[in-house]
């Protein structure tokens, strides 16, 4: 229990008063976070439904070439097709917050006659299967910029909402409580002062002996 004395409901008012303005430094800077987590997500949802959409289309393709060519030649193809994709992994910051950005070396797209084998042996639907399955790799990789930012934004909002609540919910009625008891206290202590001092004057302003 504090002592109750003027000087300590001061400091706590000055307290409560610092943890309302934390409150309300928390509270902007979620608001600013969601907005960014928002406006991040946009595109991010529609990447993943169109490379949902693609894959479907890819995958339709694929088994319609496998059904012309057999598996067996479009495996061969895909292990003569092969090739190494470099990536990039650089860090970057939003609002103090750290995340990693991947950065991959194109073209991931290429054209048939880029493709180590002889296309004109190829199937339109094996090409165009191809084709999709290139243009979802290049999706998939810029879509993971998008996952590790909104991870790490989603992350700290969750820190500053439980940061704020803590405070709003536990710190401030616990200083309001005290400041009321303390308040209370010196109040009876006036009040009891004032009624002495009054009997005082009443009595002639004699102290007895």
């Amino acid at each position: 229990m504090i002592h109750p004395t003027r000087t300590n409901l001061l400091k706590l008012r000055d307290k409560v008063e610092s943890v309302t303005n934390s409150v309300a430094i928390l509270k902007a800077r979620r608001q600013a976070l969601i907005k960014e987590l928002l406006d991040s997500a946009r595109p991010f949802v529609r990447s993943r439904e169109a490379i949902k959409t693609e894959y479907g289309e890819a995958l339709s393709e694929l088994h319609l070439s496998m059904g012309h060519a057999g598996s067996e030649y479009v495996e061969t193809l895909a292990a003569a097709s092969e090739r190494d994709i470099g990536v990039d992994v650089q860090a970057r910051n939003v609002m103090g917050i750290h995340y990693r950005e991947v950065s991959a070396y194109g073209p991931f797209v290429r054209s048939p006659v880029d493709r180590d084998y002889d296309y004109a042996a190829s199937t339109p639907h094996l090409e165009e299967s191809i084709h999709r399955f290139e243009r979802i790799v290049e999706s998939m990789l810029d879509i993971a910029t998008f996952e590790s930012k909104l991870k790490m934004l989603g992350r700290e909002i969750l820190n500053i909402t439980r940061r704020s609540r803590v405070l709003e919910e536990k710190v401030l009625p616990q200083l309001n409580c005290q400041i009321r008891i303390i308040a209370q206290y010196i109040g009876e202590r006036e009040r009891e002062a004032y009624f002495r001092l009054k009997r005082f004057k009443q009595s002639g302003g004699v102290r007895p002996d």
